[in-house]
């Protein structure tokens, strides 16, 4: 088979499943595990397709469809830790924050270190569970409707509660963001963001240059209301030029 005709039977395999693995490629085009990365990267590149941890997702499904917890944890895995990793570096000793839902910030919470008296409330439950054993940090879990796509607690309970505490810091995660709309797949979790933002001092988003330019089923909020977004490095100078006119832009290393 031709270099062509496989980045084609690729492509439309991939358009057509959603989701595919390099295994399942392997199969269908019968060639080596090198040619296959090889040539994912190459459609990734062009904007043909998505690359995601051991496989690829169509342009379409991404679009279309919420990922799951599971899908999110393995997609742009690099470029989250970078923002996790200057994310964390913002937090103060004595801070009261929040910390919502979103894989970048479960990433995050491993690189929590040196902060003295941090107390950190959360209506993530894998956040909970990344910090639970970390005996500097005063933990509140917010409870409420278990979302087992995001592994957040929502709805009218943790929007309750949430609106009677008062934090140094909000960090919120996004499934994008478009000019000045931050937007993400549920009205309930949103709407729990943002009570989040509007009871912080300092309002922080943290988003992967992959979420730049990208829209959702549910604006919650107004970037130019934000204080800082955490980007990555390659986000493109005129991209970062143009969300600059909208907040602060911090890059990770």
């Amino acid at each position: 088979m031709l270099k062509r005709e496989r980045l084609m039977t690729i492509l439309e395999l991939v358009n057509e499943k959603g989701i595919v693995t390099v295994n399942d490629l392997i199969n269908r085009v019968n060639v080596s595990d090198m040619t296959i990365r090889r040539d994912l990267d190459e459609l990734a590149a062009s904007g043909k397709l998505i690359r995601i941890h051991g496989g690829a997702q169509s342009i379409e499904s991404n679009a279309s469809a919420e990922l799951s917890h599971t899908e999110k944890k393995e997609i742009h895995i690099n470029e989250k830790i970078a923002i996790a990793r200057k994310a964390a570096t913002l937090l103060q000793n004595n801070d009261t924050v929040y910390i919502g839902p979103g894989t970048t910030l479960e990433l995050m919470c491993k690189y929590i270190e040196g902060v003295q008296d941090l107390r950190v409330v959360t209506n993530s439950l894998p956040v909970f569970e990344t910090l639970k054993d970390n005996q500097a940090i005063e933990l509140t879990l917010i409870g409420g409707t278990y979302r087992e796509r995001s592994g957040a607690f929502i709805g009218g309970l943790t929007s309750s509660t949430l609106s009677q505490f008062k934090f140094n810091r909000a960090f919120i995660g996004v499934n994008g963001i478009h000019n000045d709309s931050i937007m993400t797949a549920s009205m309930e979790e949103g709407s729990s963001q943002a009570i989040a933002l509007n009871n912080a001092n300092q309002k922080i988003v943290v988003a992967d240059y992959h979420k730049l330019n990208k829209d959702d089923f549910y604006k919650f909020y107004d970037l130019y209301d934000i204080d800082c977004l955490i980007t990555n490095k390659e986000a493109a100078g005129e991209k970062i030029k143009h969300y600059q006119q909208y907040t602060e832009i911090i890059v990770s290393d």
